[in-house]
């Protein structure tokens, strides 16, 4: 039945209306809606698309975040290299810079640009007829990584162009300083370790594997280079300077400190400036970087080896400053890593005022002599949390000494112990305070037991009201049900469901319960070939660190966390309780009828009827098949549900057999 034109406008216009927001909002920072007004306008285009999945376009804003986690990221060439540029700390290196550029271009005129650097990660935008359609990592210059769902949730980068133009953007992908600090707090909230500085976060949060969590960080982008894909129009480009203003009315974000200068010394007093200033910016920067302004004069220049002769990259030094260490404080993380943390006289150091600096580990402080009462010298260079360069030894009074590791958790006083081989300390205990709430967290989470209701906030409310002291308490919660209901805020029915959602976690295969109780080093795949090899848990808690190392993909480290996770008395009694709870501590082989799937790869697109995409999968594992999340000539069949996307067109294209929900029933009866 066709769609009404009335309805089609309509979702166009709210297409339309709610891009143009997001540009003025994370491009030009002059928001011209409240959040309501384009929180009911999104709302309204999901419903019209959700009722109509023929409006559903790839540039529409609801598209921004994905609906299924990726299992791996494929690689993507890129068709010109993207290079690294040659370091330069010191202002001879630039003046030297200088004197080659005037050599190669033997007496021509020449111009540079300037541009901040950006302290963020090297990604690539492919726009084909305007639309956004591949973003890829930097990876190693040649070969980068696809992160295309990643990217879409970067509000600041557009969808759909203007133009119907096939073109190729570089930029830096970033956190704004105020987001990364919001992170920071959440991560201290829910007693994780805090993230040591934006950039690694930002390269961390681009390889998450689910998009949607991407989106809940705030992620942002500068653009930086443009490049036609088509060779005529490419030709056309003669500057580099005027390309920013084609990527400008284009409407992609590009950083206004962008300048051209025609003397090295402007650009050297350009450098002092933006040193001077860098603290007041809201990113991050780690120097500057000089161009070549004409793109035929980078082209004769050319490059050596990995880095263009024709840009170099002028480093800012880390800004310091020397205060006293009051004490050494430990904390404990979600999974009992003790991380001890500075306690500083405070200080004023690159626009803040400075009281804690990362130690890092005991290690650190034994190679560099930390004692508490010494004077010591901090450094916040890329990094938003400072860290401690070195004692001032000549201010050492005689009587401090050294510091030592206690032998019992600071916070549960149970014995800690630090594995071989590693850096860190641990507490092993699974009740140790400080690890309730990350833990809970964890065991509740989508890839675990996949409890629904149990969010944060209200998991921090039943600890507060002593409802729960471990995840095994969440098997008890029904005890408290009438007191539940009762409370401020919770209805009958969202009491129900969690209760319903608890129950009907019990289900869960033992891999699954392997993986929520949270051993250290054990992620899913690893509760995998645990369980597939122990068979039960009473096996996997009887066996030698030998036995368990003997399991194919399974190291030392490994063996040695599982090892002394089950020699724990502690969580003994929670695996004790999570037996009485009626939980599956075995592994059910009823569902697994043969090995029919041997050797066959399928990849699932599309929301299916009766199954969860990750149910879906189990079988197909089940039956020793493999998934993917990205068709190639290698898939063998396309399970498809509805509302499938790209990779249905790809898999078409491919000759790949697609197989519907019903075809999928049939193979695995």
């Amino acid at each position: 039945m066709p769609i009404d034109n009335k309805i089609a406008e309509k979702a166009r216009k709210l297409r339309e209306k709610l891009l143009d927001a997001d540009y003025k909002y994370y491009v030009l920072a002059r928001p011209d809606i409240d959040d309501y007004t384009y929180d009911m306008m999104m709302k309204e285009l999901k419903e019209l698309e959700t009722q109509y999945s023929e409006l559903k376009t790839p540039d529409s804003p609801t598209q921004r975040v994905g609906g299924q986690a990726s299992n791996e990221f494929p690689t993507v060439t890129h068709e010109v290299p993207m290079l690294s540029l040659a370091n330069s700390y010191d202002e001879n290196d630039l003046f030297e810079f200088d004197k080659r550029i005037k050599n190669l271009l033997k007496g021509e005129n020449y111009k540079y640009v300037s541009e901040l650097k950006f302290d963020g990660i090297a990604v690539s935008l492919i726009y084909r007829n305007g639309l956004f359609v591949q973003g890829a990592t930097r990876g190693d210059g040649i070969t980068g990584d696809d992160i295309t769902n990643n990217l879409k949730t970067i509000r600041s980068i557009p969808l759909r162009l203007e133009k119907k133009i096939d073109i190729e953007v570089r930029g830096e992908v970033f956190f704004m300083l105020k987001d990364f600090i919001k992170i920071n707090e959440q991560q201290e909230k829910e007693g994780k370790p805090r993230y040591a500085n934006p950039r690694n976060t930002a390269a961390g949060t681009l390889k998450l594997k689910d998009s949607r969590e991407v989106a809940q960080r705030k992620l942002n982008m500068f653009c930086y280079s443009l490049r036609y894909l088509n060779e005529n129009e490419q030709q056309k480009l003669s500057l580099h300077y005027e390309n920013m203003q084609i990527l400008k009315e284009l409407k992609f974000p590009v950083n206004s400190y962008t300048k051209v200068f025609t003397s090295i010394n402007d650009v050297k007093s350009y450098c002092d400036e933006i040193e001077k200033m860098r603290d007041e910016l809201p990113y991050e920067i780690d120097g500057v970087v000089v161009k070549i302004d004409s793109l035929k004069q980078q082209e004769k220049i050319g490059s050596i080896a990995r880095n263009p002769r024709w840009a170099i990259a002028c480093k800012f030094k880390a800004k310091q400053a020397i205060t006293k260490l009051k004490a050494i404080s430990l904390q404990v993380g979600r999974i009992g890593t003790i991380t001890p943390v500075a306690l500083l006289e405070p200080v004023f150091l690159a626009g803040s005022t400075i009281s804690r600096a990362t130690l890092h580990n005991y290690d650190e402080i034994q190679r560099k002599d930390i004692r508490v009462g010494d004077y010591v010298k901090i450094e916040k260079g890329g990094d938003v949390i400072p860290k401690i360069v070195e004692v001032v030894l000549e201010q050492r009074a005689k009587e401090l000494k050294l510091f030592t590791m206690p032998d019992n958790c600071p916070v549960c006083r149970q014995p800690i112990y630090r594995p071989e081989g590693e850096v860190n300390f641990y507490c092993t205990n699974l009740q140790c305070p400080a690890q309730v709430q990350g833990r809970i967290q964890h065991f509740v989470g989508r890839y675990a037991m996949d409890i629904e209701g149990l969010g944060y906030q209200i998991i921090d409310k039943f600890i507060q009201l002593g409802y729960l002291k471990d995840f095994t308490d969440i098997y008890e919660l029904f005890k408290h049900e009438k007191k539940l209901k009762l409370l401020e805020r919770f209805g009958e029915k969202s009491i129900d469901n969690i209760l319903k959602s608890v129950e009907k976690s019990k289900q869960k295969p033992f891999d699954k319960v392997l993986y929520a109780i949270g051993i250290r080093h054990v992620g899913d795949r690893t509760a995998k070939l645990l369980a597939k090899s122990f068979k039960n848990i009473d096996n996997l808690i009887k066996s030698s660190k030998d036995n368990i190392e003997k399991v194919h993909e399974i190291g030392p480290e490994i063996a040695e966390s599982i090892y002394n996770f089950f020699h724990n008395r502690a969580n003994l009694k929670i695996i004790e309780k999570l037996k009485n709870a009626g939980l599956k501590l075995e592994t059910e082989f009823a569902g697994k009828t043969s090995n029919k799937f041997e050797g066959l790869t399928f990849v699932l697109t599309g929301t299916l009827a009766k199954y969860k995409r990750e149910e879906a999968r189990e079988i197909i594992e089940s039956l020793g098949g493999k998934t993917s999340s990205s068709v190639s000539k290698k898939t063998n069949y396309l399970l498809a549900g509805s509302e499938a996307g790209s990779k249905l067109d790809k898999a078409k294209s491919l000759g790949v057999k697609i197989i519907d929900e019903a075809e999928f029933e049939k193979m695995i009866s």
